[in-house]
């Protein structure tokens, strides 16, 4: 079986971004340049983590390589456009991958798909060293970085993430427009 590796490197435009409404959308990675417009759906709580792990990654740069975050502003505006289309996924992201590439200073992300269900069980048998193996016939996703573009990209997540429901005040699981069962208030709605 074949599997495709979408390589952007680098991309016109990599972006998170959402279709539907608040409490019923899909999230996706989009990435578009060379004339290839590739999506891939992924959750809510992978984009969350995705930011906060660049975020992290970018600093480990900056204290282990010197890298100059500063000098890297980003002068341009924010991207708040909506998804490109036509929003066709091409595949559901299971795992993400980062990646620092010194030589060129440049972030690489790779979202890979999720496997079928016999690979998933066979993954949870095998060690760390054949993780690599089992995920190397799956269909992934490549983009390639500057620090400037990698902020850029964590700004507007953090943007995506945040436009969703408003958090409980007291138990932080999302508020509808007709309230919740809150816990915190022994099941009774707020």
């Amino acid at each position: 079986m074949s599997h495709h590796v979408y390589a952007f490197e680098p991309p016109e435009r990599f972006v998170a971004g959402t279709v539907g409404a608040p409490g019923e959308r899909t999230f996706f990675l989009q990435a578009r340049g060379g004339g290839r417009l590739v999506s891939v759906a992924l959750e809510k709580v992978q984009v969350t983590l995705l930011a906060e792990k660049l975020e992290e990654l970018l600093q480990e740069a900056h204290r282990r390589f010197g890298v100059d975050l500063a000098a890297e502003t980003v002068v341009e505006t924010a991207d708040n456009e909506p998804l490109d289309t036509p929003l066709d996924e091409e595949f559901r992201v299971g795992t993400l991958g980062l990646q620092f590439d010194v030589d060129t200073a440049t972030v690489i992300i790779e979202a890979i798909a999720v496997g079928d269900e016999e690979t998933e069980e066979r993954e949870s048998e095998l060690d760390d060293e054949d993780d690599e193996l089992a995920t190397a016939d799956r269909d992934r996703l490549r983009v390639r970085l500057t620090p400037a573009a990698t902020k850029a990209f964590i700004e507007r997540a953090k943007r995506v993430v945040a436009s969703g429901r408003p958090p409980c005040p007291l138990c932080g699981q999302p508020l509808d427009a007709r309230g919740h069962l809150c816990p915190r208030h022994n099941g009774y709605r707020r």
